[in-house]
């Protein structure tokens, strides 16, 4: 199981150490979460900011753009250093464009799913797709209770992928508590805000997830 600490627990005020500390704490990606008001009920960041950050680690930067539309900004992610930019599978009208222009600028091209969106929405993108991102609380913000229905959705995800390289990340209330069940569905990467940044324990925190995944 890979755990790819989301920022969005980080300290702001010190950001690019934030992403030093837990690159050196074991991390596997960095999480960068992008929110724009509008999409979700929150605002984070922008390429700047991704820009900015890039030199403080070498880990892959796995960004997930809550924002609609995304296709105007895809550029400038994958130009700040992003690995992965994911988009949501509502968030432009020709999702099937936005992952061809993802990996048409080198990038692994990543599709989130909702609580609530069917992963029928895949059907015909599967292999325009690195990853896929199962969102286990609504997103927006941190700190959430994980949503057990989508269990169930990791695993039929992982069914229908069949043999595809296609990796399965689920963000939201993943904890030591949950991680070993999010695993046994088909997931291989977490990403792990609150969990990772609580008591500033962070090699600690990362171990603890890794351990109780199995």
């Amino acid at each position: 199981m890979k755990i790819a600490p989301s920022i969005l627990s980080a300290d702001f005020a010190i950001l690019g150490e934030e992403v030093r500390a837990v690159t050196e704490a074991g991390a596997d990606w960095i999480h960068v979460d992008v929110m724009d008001g509008h999409y979700v009920p929150n605002i984070t960041i922008g390429p700047d900011v991704v820009k900015a950050l890039r030199p403080h680690s070498d880990l892959p930067f796995d960004v997930h753009l809550m924002i609609n539309p995304a296709q105007p900004y895809l550029q400038a992610f994958a130009d700040a250093g992003a690995d992965y930019i994911t988009v949501h599978a509502e968030a432009d009208v020709h999702l099937h464009r936005s992952l061809q222009m993802i990996r048409g600028m080198g990038k692994k091209a990543g599709v989130s799913l909702n609580p609530a969106t069917d992963i029928d929405s895949l059907d015909y993108v599967l292999d325009e797709i690195d990853l896929i991102l199962v969102m286990s609380v609504n997103p927006g913000f941190g700190g959430q209770k994980f949503i057990n229905s989508q269990l169930d959705k990791i695993k039929r995800l992982r069914q229908m992928i069949g043999d595809r390289p296609i990796d399965i990340e689920v963000d939201g209330g993943v904890n030591v508590d949950t991680i070993k069940a999010v695993k046994d569905a088909g997931a291989n990467i977490c990403v792990a805000g609150s969990a990772t940044f609580k008591g500033g324990d962070y090699a600690g925190n990362i171990k603890a997830m890794k351990e109780a995944a199995g």
